[in-house]
């Protein structure tokens, strides 16, 4: 009996040692011989070049990452959370009538909506959005958007404030010089403490009432020295407004027909850590990236413009090999070959 016992501890401490320790090694010991690169991750330096030395690194070519910057192609959504978080690979799962999945694709399109016919054909509806949005200032005549936004969707609500650090810290002082609505809270929720995301339909209940027909938006100051400082202010234009208000401008202009997006450039992929975009997401990008290099260069729009397609063309790839013929392209490699060609070029404006 122990004869038996001793030999199948003993194939299962010889199976354990291969499986688990000889052969994990063996591959890793060949994939850094053969393919370095790829064994680190698929890291590239700022000249798009594979390199083994994370400190050398910009990004990986395999997984996604975000750019704000308007001179740069933009990612598909991410489903992680921060975004492009390779260890939190996931799908968002969220139905076709979720909120959350509406208030996301509404605010990527937003800023970036085109009239399809009419008068104003390739115009964009942001301008639109900003001018019904200020119909809360036009006197004796308040729909209370901001309210309404506000109690209809308290997730969004409750999102928005932990969307930002700094937008966390302005509920929080607001909080302190609220300590009214605070205890009531306390009182609601057994003594429980409240966090800012708690209080997000108390804060807007009364800053309608503080800045009523204006949105509270991250601003940036800089100061006659140069430095920069960014405050949370009322503000009835810009991006935020757009962003945040076009789904409730298009429930009261749903006969406005409007140039349709790639789907990709408003759904997040299956792994939720996609690098790539389609071309024709690219291509609906490159006004925006065209007149961005434009102004920093001090070159003509369109030149830049034609310069950008032709990048765009020669960076594109098919899927599988052209078995799936889908034309994609690599944003970190694109958005690296576009400073490489325009970041020399920039004109100082000192």
């Amino acid at each position: 009996m122990l004869k038996h016992v001793r030999a199948t501890l003993l194939l299962e401490a010889l199976t354990l040692v291969i499986c688990a320790v000889i052969y994990p090694a063996f591959l890793l010991g060949v994939g850094k011989l053969l393919f370095p690169s790829q064994a680190e991750g698929s890291l590239i330096d700022k000249s798009g070049k594979p390199v083994t030395n994370p400190d050398e690194a910009v990004g990986s070519s395999l997984i996604g990452q975000t750019f704000a910057d308007e001179a740069h192609f933009q990612t598909r959504p991410s489903a992680t959370s921060p975004g492009y978080n390779a260890a939190a690979s996931a799908a968002t799962n969220w139905g076709a009538n979720n909120p959350l999945l509406r208030d996301r694709v509404a605010r990527i399109i937003g800023p970036i909506a085109k009239y399809a016919d009419g008068p104003q054909k390739g115009q964009p509806v942001g301008p639109d959005v900003e001018k019904w949005f200020q119909q809360d200032l036009v006197g004796g005549k308040e729909k209370g958007i901001v309210a309404a936004w506000a109690k209809n969707y308290p997730t969004l609500a409750t999102n928005w404030v932990k969307s930002d650090p700094l937008i966390t810290e302005f509920v929080a002082g607001w909080m302190k010089e609220h300590a009214d609505a605070v205890a009531k809270f306390k009182s609601e929720h057994d003594g429980a403490e409240p966090q800012p995301p708690d209080m997000a339909g108390d804060f807007f209940e009364s800053f309608v009432k503080t800045s009523p027909g204006a949105w509270p938006s991250i601003q940036e100051e800089k100061a006659a020295d140069g430095t920069a400082t960014k405050s949370v202010k009322p503000v009835t234009t810009g991006s935020d407004i757009q962003t945040y208000f076009f789904d409730m401008w298009l429930q009261e202009h749903a006969d406005a027909k409007l140039e349709k997006v790639p789907a990709d450039m408003v759904m997040a992929s299956g792994s939720g850590l996609d690098p790539h975009i389609t071309l024709k997401n690219a291509e609906y990008q490159t006004d925006r990236v065209a007149a961005a290099w434009a102004a920093r260069t001090k070159q003509d729009e369109g030149k830049i413009k034609k310069e950008i397609q032709e990048l765009l063309k020669q960076k594109a790839d098919s899927i599988m090999g052209g078995k799936i013929r889908t034309w994609i392209v690599n944003v970190l490699e694109v958005n690296l070959a576009l400073e490489d060609k325009f970041g020399s070029q920039v004109v100082s404006d000192k």
